[in-house]
């Protein structure tokens, strides 16, 4: 059953080194007033029902600068895993029986990046502790700082060797923890009964920090960096990227969360 402990505990355990070849980020637009609505159904019901088809829930948030935004993260070993997981969960009871109740609340749901690791070791890492309960409300510890970058085609490569050898670094001197680097999966849509944005190039990274303190006093730090004020501007501009930036708030339940 959903929820039960003992079903959680070894789902979870069987999906977590499993699940991190193929990541979803996914960002809904929410009606007016749903959002935490919304984060209270998933959080109890839509959870451990979906790690029991084989996929792992990585992180669900509140948008601090969009409250008719819920963003999450769920992971798959492959794309053929990803297929499989979401017949399993998409074709099954739990969703079958809570998917109006989700629908009422959403606006759109397509705004979703299908990422890899950019390579071996930047994975998204969660806190091995166990998830807070089912029953566990309001919000988790310190936030998440998403950076999403927009690349012209086939450039995601060449990025991604100037986010280990100049952004990384920086950003580590910062006093920043990365706990992912991921680029574009470019395979075909494995379930396209769920869009996604496909034929875009982008790489995403994220920190975590223990409250939005901590984040500023980041960004004090970078902007004292000439590295990151003004030496690479050129390959930037060169690399034609474009930033979003999203200050995420855990729920109680996300294992990706800013906590130490």
């Amino acid at each position: 059953m959903p929820g039960c402990p003992e079903t959680s505990a070894a789902s979870a355990t069987d999906a977590a080194g499993a699940a991190n070849g193929v990541i979803e980020l996914r960002r809904y637009r929410l009606r007016p007033g749903t959002r935490d609505r919304l984060i209270a159904l998933f959080d109890r019901r839509f959870v451990e029902s979906q790690e029991e088809t084989g996929m792992r829930i990585l992180g669900q948030f509140r948008d601090l600068d969009d409250p008719d935004a819920f963003v999450w993260l769920r992971g798959f070993r492959d794309m053929h895993a990803r297929a499989a997981a979401l017949e399993a969960f998409y074709g099954g009871p739990v969703w079958a029986r809570y998917a109006e109740q989700a629908r009422a609340t959403m606006v759109n749901t397509d705004n979703v990046l299908l990422l890899r690791p950019a390579r071996p070791g930047t994975e998204i890492v969660v806190a091995p502790a166990p998830r807070p309960p089912i029953d566990a409300e309001g919000s988790g510890r310190g936030v998440v700082v998403a950076t999403v970058c927009s690349l012209p085609p086939e450039t995601e490569a060449g990025f991604g060797s100037f986010f280990r050898q100049a952004i990384a670094p920086t950003l580590t001197a910062a006093g920043a923890r990365i706990v992912a680097a991921l680029a574009s999966e470019h395979s075909p849509n494995t379930y396209p009964r769920l869009p996604a944005r496909a034929g875009e190039t982008v790489f995403a990274w994220m920190l975590p920090f223990t409250d939005l303190d901590a984040y500023r006093s980041h960004l004090d730090a970078l902007a004292r960096m000439p590295v990151w004020t003004g030496t690479h501007l050129p390959e930037l501009d060169r690399l034609a990227w474009r930033r979003d930036v999203s200050i995420l708030v855990p729920t109680a339940r996300s294992l990706l969360h800013g906590g130490a």
